[in-house]
């Protein structure tokens, strides 16, 4: 089934398209391609996925021994 609602309908606000001959759409360009596709290697999710567990059971040691 289709959406026909006009509220869901693409139109003068949908992103511009990724960027490849940057001289000829100077005035209203897209991101780059390198904006696109940069790798996230180094990124805190690595970090985070550790820090939030162990936060999560201190927290929870802390509710359960302390507060009672």
């Amino acid at each position: 089934m289709e959406n026909t609602d006009p509220q869901h309908q693409h139109g003068e606000h949908t992103p511009p398209p990724v960027e490849h001959d940057y001289s000829k759409h100077e005035n209203n360009p897209g991101p780059s391609k390198e904006a696109v596709e940069e790798r996230n290697s180094n990124g805190a999710g690595s970090i985070l996925k550790w820090i939030i567990p162990v936060l999560v059971i201190a927290l929870l040691v802390w509710w359960f021994l302390i507060k009672k």
